[in-house]
C-alpha cells in the first residue's frame, strides 16, 4: 500500500478552484471527466483528471493557473478536443482548461484584412464569416468544420491549400498569452511587418500549450480571387510520376492553392467504400486547384499533364463538379478507417525527395505485411501514410511501431521531419533529440523552463 501524507484534500482544492473560475464552470462529475480526460488514441486504464474547467473569460484562465500553481496541480488545455498525437488527453489528478466556450469573434476588419478572435472560435465558422464579406480564412486542416483556432495555433495545423497559403503560423499577426504564472502578454499586432523585439508570437505558434495559454489571436483575412478557381482530377501510372507532375505544375508559375495526392490503395478503399470504380488502370490520383486563372492556365495544366501521361483528366470551374471532387478527397478517411484498425502519421521531406519516401513506404508494405495507404499533401512534401491492421486484434501488432520507427528514420535521413502539421503530443515526444539533436533539444527545456519553471503546462507534450 503506497503511504501519502498529503497537505489538501481535493475537496479543497476544488473549492479555491471554483472561487477563481469567476466566469466559467467548474466540473467535477464523473462522465464529464471521463468523456473530456481522455481520447481513444490513449489505450490503458487510467485515473480521470481532477476537474474540468470551462473558461469564459481571461479572468478565469488567470484563476485556474493561480490554482494550479497553489497546489502544484498539472493543466492540460483543450480547446475542441481534435488532437491526433495526445496532446490534449489529461494528466491523472490535474485540471483540464477547456477554452472552447470562449468562442467570440471580436473583430472582423474588413479594410485591413484581419481578424481578432477568441480560441474556442471554429476554424471553418470564420471562413463563412469571412466570406460574407468578400474575404476567407485560408488555413484548411481536414478538422476545419470541427477544430478551433486555438488549437490550430498550438499545433500550427497545415491542411490542403498549404502550398499556396501556408500554415497556421503564415496567417497569425498577434496573440495574447496566459503565462504559467498568469502575466497576460500581448505579442504581434494588426500589422503584417513588425520587426521590433524578439517574435515571441512565432516562438507560441506551435507549442502546443506547453509556453502559455492562448486567449485571442488576430489573424489574416485574405480577399477572395476574382476569378473562378480551377480545379482538376487526373490520374497517373504511379507515384514517382505523379509527384514528378505534381513539381512541374508547383514550378510552372501557376501557384496551385492544392496539391492532393493518393496512392494506388487509398484509390482501391475508396472505391470498395463507395462502389466507384477509380482505381481502374491508375497507381496514383492528383487532385489541384489553381485559384488565380489566366488565360494560358489551363493550356499549361494540359501540357504539363500530358508530358507526364495523365489519364481521366478533368477539369473545371464548375462548383458542383469541383464539390464531387472534394467529396472524392474527403471519402478518403472514412474509406481506410472502414473495418481496420489504424494509425495515421505525418512527415514531410522536400519535395524532391516525396517519390524516394513514398517508394521505400511501399517497400515497408511489402517487408510488413502491413497494409499502408498513403496519400499527401504534395506541393509542400508532406506525407501521410495510414497503417492498418485486422480489426479483430486487441493489441497493436510489433511490424506497426517497427513500420513508423523505419518510416520516421528515412523520412530524416531524407532532410525531413517526423511531424509536418498533427504536432509532437506524447506520441512522438522522445524523438526530439534524434530529429533536433541534443543541443537543440537543450535549449526547447531551457525555453520550457524560462516560461513554465513549475513545468504545470501540457507536461510531457512537445518535449520530454
Amino acid at each position: 500500500m503506497e503511504l501519502k501524507f498529503s497537505a489538501f484534500d481535493s475537496k479543497e482544492i476544488i473549492d479555491f478552484l471554483k472561487e477563481q473560475v469567476v466566469d466559467g464552470e467548474v466540473k467535477v462529475d464523473a462522465q464529464t471527466l471521463q468523456t473530456q480526460s481522455y481520447s481513444e488514441r490513449l489505450a490503458g486504464n487510467h485515473q480521470p483528471a481532477l476537474a474540468f474547467v470551462e473558461a469564459k473569460s481571461i479572468a478565469d484562465v488567470q484563476g485556474t493557473l493561480t490554482t494550479a500553481r497553489k497546489y502544484h496541480l498539472p493543466v492540460v488545455t483543450q480547446n475542441r478536443f481534435t488532437s491526433t498525437v495526445i496532446g490534449a488527453d489529461a494528466v491523472s489528478g490535474g485540471i483540464i482548461l477547456s477554452t472552447a466556450k470562449m468562442n467570440q469573434v471580436l473583430e472582423l476588419n474588413i479594410e485591413d484584412g484581419y481578424a481578432i478572435v477568441q480560441p474556442g472560435v471554429v476554424n471553418g465558422d470564420l471562413d463563412k464569416l469571412a466570406r460574407k464579406h468578400g474575404l476567407f480564412y485560408a488555413p484548411d486542416p481536414a478538422s476545419k468544420p470541427l477544430s478551433g483556432i486555438g488549437g490550430n495555433i498550438g499545433t500550427n495545423a497545415g491542411g490542403l491549400s498549404g502550398v499556396r497559403y501556408g500554415s497556421t503560423r503564415d496567417n497569425v499577426l498577434g496573440l495574447k498569452v496566459v503565462l504559467a504564472d498568469g502575466r497576460l502578454l500581448e505579442l504581434g499586432g494588426k500589422t503584417s511587418k513588425q520587426a521590433f523585439g524578439y517574435n515571441l508570437t512565432q516562438l507560441f505558434i506551435g507549442s502546443e500549450g506547453t509556453l502559455g495559454v492562448i486567449v485571442e489571436a488576430t489573424v489574416k483575412l485574405l480577399p477572395l480571387p476574382l476569378s473562378k478557381p480551377l480545379m482538376g482530377l487526373a490520374f497517373f501510372a504511379d507515384m514517382p510520376t505523379l509527384a514528378q507532375a505534381t513539381s512541374a505544375l508547383r514550378m510552372a508559375g501557376l501557384y496551385p492553392a492544392m496539391l492532393e495526392a493518393m496512392d494506388a490503395n487509398t484509390l482501391q478503399a475508396i472505391d470498395e467504400f463507395k462502389q466507384t470504380h477509380y482505381a481502374t488502370n491508375a497507381g496514383a490520383a492528383l487532385i489541384f486547384r489553381i485559384d488565380m486563372v489566366t488565360e494560358q492556365t489551363v493550356k499549361v495544366v494540359k501540357q504539363i499533364l500530358a508530358k507526364y501521361h495523365a489519364q481521366n483528366v478533368e477539369l473545371t470551374d464548375d462548383e458542383e463538379k469541383q464539390a464531387t471532387i472534394i467529396a472524392f478527397r474527403q471519402a478518403m478517411l472514412p474509406a481506410i478507417f472502414n473495418g481496420r484498425n489504424a494509425v495515421m502519421e505525418d512527415m514531410a521531406v522536400p519535395t524532391s525527395k516525396l517519390a524516394e519516401l513514398v517508394a521505400y513506404i511501399q517497400q515497408l508494405e511489402k517487408e510488413t505485411g502491413l497494409r499502408i495507404f498513403t496519400a499527401c499533401h504534395a506541393g509542400d512534401g508532406n506525407i501521410h501514410p495510414t497503417l492498418t491492421w485486422d480489426k479483430n486484434l486487441k493489441d497493436t501488432p510489433p511490424t506497426v511501431t517497427l513500420a513508423l520507427r523505419k518510416m520516421f528514420t528515412k523520412a530524416l535521413e531524407l532532410g525531413g521531419t517526423i511531424s509536418g502539421e498533427h504536432a509532437v503530443g506524447m506520441l512522438k515526444n522522445q524523438w526530439n533529440n534524434v530529429e533536433l539533436g541534443p543541443d537543440l533539444d537543450y535549449l526547447q527545456h531551457q525555453i520550457k523552463a524560462l516560461f513554465d519553471p513549475m513545468n504545470i503546462l501540457n507536461p510531457k507534450r512537445k518535449i520530454n
